[in-house]
């Protein structure tokens, strides 16, 4: 009875410690619950049956462990979880920069903290400062367009 309660203990740890590499990987319930089967099991085999099975148990549960672990990652069941697609969409930020040039001015319409809304030209656009802060209502300039981000720094009088 006590080899089959040693047993079963093992083969919840291995189950616990599989769970919490793939499914809920960090230091989860799963990973706690593991290693306390791991080390019930073995002190358990020492108390109840003697050292050498403590010891028997102790390397069984390591080689088990390891084995499982090594087994479950060289199975196919990692690639049918895996994301294989490559994301290539890029954000389309829905104006156009052609409207706006090096020099226009306009007005913040919200606070610029590196980026913000701001009116250049009659138009509502996301613009990104390239000094500190910007209050919204501060006169801005644009010094650089590239890559449809607009960049621009407060106008000097």
């Amino acid at each position: 009875m006590e080899i089959l309660i040693i047993a079963i203990l093992i083969v919840v740890a291995i189950l616990f410690m599989l769970i919490e590499f793939f499914v809920i990987p960090g230091i989860s319930f799963a990973g706690i619950a593991a290693f306390g089967c791991f080390i019930y099991a073995t002190y358990y085999a020492f108390t109840t049956i003697g050292v050498v099975a403590g010891f028997i148990t102790l390397i069984v549960s390591v080689i088990l462990g390891s084995a499982a672990l090594i087994w479950f990652m060289r199975s196919k069941t990692l690639d049918k979880l895996a994301l294989k697609k490559n994301i290539t969409s890029t954000v389309d930020k829905g104006f156009d920069t052609k409207n706006v040039k090096v020099g226009d001015k306009g007005v913040c319409i919200t606070r610029l903290a590196q980026i913000g809304n701001a009116e250049i030209n009659g138009e509502i656009m996301e613009v990104k400062t390239i000094e500190g802060l910007l209050d919204e209502k501060t006169p801005i300039v644009v010094v650089r367009i590239t890559d449809k981000t607009i960049y621009v720094e407060k106008q000097k009088h």
